[in-house]
């Protein structure tokens, strides 16, 4: 008796951790962005604003997770033939395609709520997100260059919903801000996704066959100075003191260009986040920087 219990415990023990696994709790990283608005704005150490905030970037992370259930059953039978994406639980058959309609309901019906739960400008941005990525998973991202701009669009949404959730102010050089590195996040997945299958280009995603990595090379490099010029300016305009801050992101850019042409790294930029000391330093140093600036100058 003890050994039947003991085994349906792990079965669904199991279960849960294939869930977790499929909702890709590591990518809700990248939804991070989320707390830039009020990082920026110095009012993070506010309570309800650090509420709001969170509550934002769970709704976020929820509608992400569905984006990605939907584009897994979109892609199963591709994704049976990645090196990588073959162990997801839809593509290797953990979770079985009803399963996996029913939890793409469920997070979305989470999002949903906790989105409106913080404000209906929450609720819009968070749908704009999820009819936009549906598009992407569908069709566009077939669409050579349209792919890349999908994806940026999709951190500057994560933005604005940060700051629609704490009424923080965008200005213009923020959302530049981010759109650029956005870009470059995109152009650097592209280019290990190009040099993953350079050997067997059959089994790599369509958009593919239109990039070379000598072309994505050329638009890094302009994205690059494009992102610094960016930032440079977004600091001059505001405080003297947020030019401190430059070095920090002069740093962590060089670093990932380091990480994408030295390691080959570049193709799961939340996975660099983590494992990267040097990264994650670099952003904990950026963020206490721009907190103390924004409070105490």
């Amino acid at each position: 008796m003890n050994h039947i219990v003991l085994k349906k415990e792990r079965n669904f023990a199991t279960f849960v951790l294939n869930i977790l696994l499929e909702m890709r709790i590591k990518q809700w990283t990248k939804n991070l962005l989320v707390f830039a608005s009020a990082i920026f704005s110095g009012a993070i150490l506010n309570p309800t604003t650090l509420i709001d905030a969170f509550i934002g970037f769970l709704s976020f992370s929820f509608m992400a997770s569905t984006i990605y259930i939907i584009n897994d059953l979109v892609d199963v039978e591709k994704d049976r033939r990645h090196p990588d994406k073959r162990r997801r639980p839809i593509a290797s058959g953990a979770i079985n395609i009803p399963s996996a309609i029913v939890l793409a309901v469920f997070t979305f019906i989470i999002a949903a709520g906790l989105a409106i739960y913080v404000n209906n400008y929450v609720f819009l941005a968070v749908l704009v997100y999820f009819v936009m990525n549906l598009s992407y998973s569908l069709y566009l991202k077939h669409v050579v260059l349209i792919d890349v701009m999908i994806i940026a669009a999709g951190f500057v949404l994560r933005a604005v919903t940060g700051a629609l959730a704490v009424d923080g102010i965008l200005t213009s050089w923020f959302i530049l801000c981010t759109l650029g590195l956005s870009l470059f996040l995109a152009l650097g997945k592209r280019r290990h996704e190009l040099l993953l299958f350079k050997d067997d280009p059959t089994n790599q995603r369509k958009v593919l066959n239109f990039y070379s990595v000598e072309l994505l090379d050329q638009l890094m490099n302009i994205i690059t100075a494009v992102l610094i010029m960016f930032y440079s300016m977004y600091a001059a305009s505001e405080e003297p003191a947020m030019m401190f801050s430059i070095p920090f992101v002069l740093y962590g850019i060089f670093r990932y260009y380091y990480l994408i042409h030295m390691k080959n790294a570049g193709g799961k930029p939340e996975e660099i986040l983590l494992n990267d000391k040097h990264i994650l330093v670099t952003v904990v140093l950026f963020s206490v920087c721009v907190v103390a600036i924004k409070k105490f100058m």
